[in-house]
């Protein structure tokens, strides 16, 4: 080597350094290292993600900024990224600036082949004109009704089947598995009126819904990749890309055959048969809506519909096997309604026989709490992010730039003293209940962010909660149930925070006297 390119070298080095130097002082986020960025973090970090960017954001008073590769031409746009969870920036990017902050270029490209132009991937006009006539639909009393046909058909001739199978063997089940393949039958049914049914006591492969989990699966490998190398991927047809186009040419052959019979049965109105769900309402419709656009808008509402609740589930279960007094408060609830809509004395056959009625469940106060509290603390989808189109200052002070990411932190959000007080960590339901008790007491959207916020959250939040108090109501009438010897309870790092080994539970019958007998209907 000369010594003037030594000289360049050297020049180069030193220059590089000096920049590496201004940019730590700017970003207050985790540790940032030569070229590698933050990425040495991220990578240590990988099996408690969720709480790494919790611990950080709690250090920094809420929110910080980083860079995952610190490289002069990608540390500005590309690879700076916000992160956040104070309510008021929450506020400003999902609502106040909604406009400037949308899931952007990297988002759809990923999702475009599974969601295509979806209502979940999409932004702008397209979204907002999905957005219009889906909440039209979401409004009405008669889908609440049609979930709750659905659930409880599901509860009854299925799930609690497994369930007293399982007490009566003794045998441990994993409820994750239960609750994933219940709540996909339910949401199949809702957005297709076709029940797949994966829940039943063989636990039977679906070819539908393994192929769809498998193409949400190939999908959300993408996110691991830049761009370029799995759009290589997907055009030599190699190994995850191979496996995401097979499985989403099955996907598509089913949801057309799906799709024209039902065409079928409307015009025929066969057997006289009232077709409710998603789909046969957006057919009724005077719009002539294409193939691919009805298909889309089933295919992004069982994306959004299934892991959520059943994810949700079991967060929430878990968390009663270690709140027995929360328990013991959703049992007296569910037993006080019980006894005035069905009669006491002490006989619960009635009780168990015949599933919740609408108004039964509608009144189940305490149980919401619960339910929410779990998703403060586990949230289903625990982080999620935006594209900034033009320079923003945050409410808080921090400037975002013009192509650059901001990720705003849903679990981080249900974890802070500064928004939830000196007990955030503890579960606690009665904070979502009004000081006598009585009235469930919702609270801010931008502090409470599970069901997103602004003019995109969710639309089936409703029947999120229908069908959560449904199946909790139904397993803790029938069951107590405890975590398996052994099992080991951890977050799965995914799009959706699942449990990474299931949920191992072994299954006991529930003695409901002492119940009974606290709210004085024993005897």
């Amino acid at each position: 080597m000369d010594i003037s390119t030594a000289m360049i070298i050297s020049a180069f080095v030193a220059a590089y350094f000096l920049w590496f130097r201004s940019i730590t002082r700017s970003l207050n986020g985790p540790r940032l290292w030569p070229v590698l960025g933050s990425l040495p973090g991220l990578i240590e970090n990988n099996g408690r993600m969720h709480d790494w960017i919790a611990d950080n954001l709690r250090a920094c008073g809420g929110t910080y900024q980083t860079c995952i590769l610190a490289v002069p031409f990608l540390a500005r746009k590309q690879g700076h990224v916000t992160v956040t969870c104070d309510p008021k920036n929450l506020e400003h990017i999902l609502k106040v600036r909604f406009d400037n902050y949308p899931k952007g270029p990297t988002w759809q490209a990923v999702f475009h082949d599974l969601l295509g132009q979806g209502i979940f991937n999409s932004d702008g006009d397209t979204w907002l004109f999905q957005r219009k006539t889906a909440a039209l639909e979401f409004t009405t009393r008669t889908l609440r009704q049609a979930m709750s046909r659905w659930v409880s058909r599901a509860i009854e001739t299925r799930f609690v089947p497994i369930l007293n199978t399982a007490q009566l063997q003794g045998k441990p089940v994993d409820l994750q598995d239960l609750l994933l393949r219940l709540t996909f039958d339910n949401i199949c049914g809702l957005a297709f009126g076709k029940d797949p049914q994966t829940l039943a006591v063989d636990m039977p492969d679906n070819s539908f819904a393994a192929a769809f989990d498998r193409a949400t699966e190939a999908t959300l490998q993408r996110f691991i990749f830049p761009e370029f190398v799995w759009k290589l991927k997907k055009w030599l047809r190699l190994g995850t890309e191979l496996s995401l186009s097979r499985n989403l040419k099955h996907v598509d052959e089913y949801m057309t055959n799906v799709i024209s019979t039902r065409k079928l049965e409307l015009t025929s109105q066969q057997n006289g048969v009232v077709h409710d769900d998603l789909l046969s309402r957006f057919m009724k419709k005077k719009e002539p809506y294409t193939d691919e656009f009805l298909q889309y808008v089933v295919l992004n509402f069982i994306l959004a519909g299934r892991d959520t609740s059943s994810a949700a589930l079991s967060w929430f279960f878990w968390l009663l096997t270690l709140n027995p007094a929360a328990e013991e408060k959703i049992l007296l609830e569910l037993c006080s309604i019980l006894t005035e809509t069905r009669g006491g004395g002490g006989d619960t056959s009635n009780w168990l026989d015949n599933p919740l009625l609408f108004e039964e469940i509608d009144r189940l106060i305490y149980l919401k709490a619960a339910l929410s509290e779990t998703l403060r603390l586990y949230p289903s989808v625990p982080e999620d992010s935006k594209h900034v189109i033009a320079d923003d200052v945050l409410p808080d002070g921090t400037f975002v730039p013009a192509g650059s990411n901001i990720t705003y932190s849903i679990y981080s959000a249900g974890r802070m003293k500064f928004v939830w007080g000196e007990d955030y960590l503890e579960f606690k339901p009665e904070r979502w209940l009004s000081e006598d008790g009585k009235k469930f007491e919702a609270k801010d959207q931008f502090r409470f962010v599970a069901f997103n916020a602004g003019p995109r959250i969710c639309l089936g939040k409703d029947l999120a909660y229908l069908q959560m108090k449904s199946i909790a109501a139904a397993v803790l009438l029938r069951h107590r149930l405890t975590v398996a010897v052994g099992h080991k309870v951890e977050q799965k790092m995914s799009l959706t925070l699942f449990m990474k080994y299931g949920l191992k539970v072994n299954v006991h019958r529930r003695d409901l006297a002492p119940i009974l007998e606290k709210i004085g209907n024993y005897k």
